[in-house]
C-alpha cells in the first residue's frame, strides 16, 4: 500500500521537476564564450613615429649640424573600400614635434627685420637649430595582406600629409650671447607633403618629402633660402 502511495507522489512530482530542469537548462550562462570573427575590422588607426630630418633644398652656404629628428603621433580612420577590407583609405589627424640642427643664424635688426646668415666660418657657436611643432592631417591610400585571423601583415599606404606649424622657435647659443626667435612673418606654415610607408607587423619603414619650403621671400648671402625636408623613420601602428 505505502508502495502505491509513494508511486502515486512521484508519478506527480516528476513533470513538476523536468520543468524546473529545463528552466535551469535554460537560463544557466555557458562556461566558454563562442569565438567570432569580425567580418567589420579595422586597421592600423593610432599611430606613433619617430624620425631622423634631413635639410633639403638648401643654398651652398647651408648645411646640416648635428642631430636632427621628429616624433609624430595621431589617428586616422580607416575606411575600407572593398569587401575583403585589405584596401582602404585612411583620413586622421595628427600632432608632430621636429628639430632642425644646421648652419643658419635667424636673428632681428633693431627695425625688426629677420636677418639670415650663414654660420660656416664661425665655429664658436655651441646651439643653432630651429624647432617646429605642427598640426596634421594625414590622407592615405592603404593595402595590406591583414584579415580577421591575423594581426601580422604586410603593409604599403602612401598618400599626403598636411600640416600647420603653430609654434616656431630658432635658438642660437654661443658663449656670450643667446638669440632666440619665436615670431617669424617670412616662416610658410602651411606644410604639405607626400608620404610613403612600408613594412610588416611592428617596424614599417616611413618616408616624407616636403612639397614646399620652410622659408618664403627670404635670402641668405644673395641666394634664395628655401630649406625643405625629408623625413626618414619608423612608425608603429595600433589597432
Amino acid at each position: 500500500m505505502k508502495c502505491k502511495k509513494y508511486l502515486a507522489i512521484l508519478i506527480v512530482l516528476f513533470p513538476l521537476f523536468m520543468k524546473a530542469q529545463e528552466n535551469e537548462d535554460r537560463y544557466k550562462i555557458p562556461d566558454t564564450i563562442p569565438f567570432s570573427l569580425d567580418s567589420l575590422y579595422r586597421e592600423d588607426q593610432f599611430y606613433v613615429g619617430f624620425s631622423f630630418n634631413l635639410v633639403t633644398n638648401k643654398p651652398s652656404t647651408i648645411s646640416q649640424e648635428s642631430f636632427s629628428g621628429g616624433l609624430h603621433l595621431g589617428f586616422i580612420r580607416d575606411f575600407p573600400l572593398n569587401e575583403r577590407r585589405n584596401i582602404a583609405l585612411g583620413l586622421g589627424i595628427g600632432w608632430s614635434i621636429n628639430s632642425y640642427g644646421q648652419n643658419l643664424f635667424i636673428g632681428k635688426d633693431q627695425e625688426g627685420n629677420t636677418l639670415y646668415r650663414s654660420l660656416e666660418d664661425n665655429e664658436d657657436y655651441e646651439t643653432n637649430r630651429f624647432t617646429t611643432q605642427l598640426v596634421e592631417a594625414p590622407i592615405e591610400f592603404r593595402w595590406r595582406t591583414s584579415s580577421p585571423e591575423t594581426y601580422k601583415f604586410w603593409r604599403i599606404y602612401t598618400g599626403l600629409r598636411l600640416g600647420y606649424i603653430y609654434s616656431f622657435r630658432s635658438n642660437y647659443k654661443d658663449q656670450d650671447t643667446q638669440v632666440v626667435i619665436t615670431d617669424l612673418s617670412e616662416l610658410n606654415r602651411f606644410r604639405l607633403g607626400t608620404t610613403f610607408t612600408f613594412g610588416y607587423n611592428t617596424f614599417n619603414f616611413q618616408f616624407y618629402y616636403a612639397f614646399n619650403p620652410f622659408f618664403k621671400d627670404s635670402t641668405v648671402d644673395e641666394k634664395e633660402l628655401g630649406l625643405s625636408t625629408l623625413k626618414i623613420g619608423l612608425t608603429f601602428y595600433i589597432l
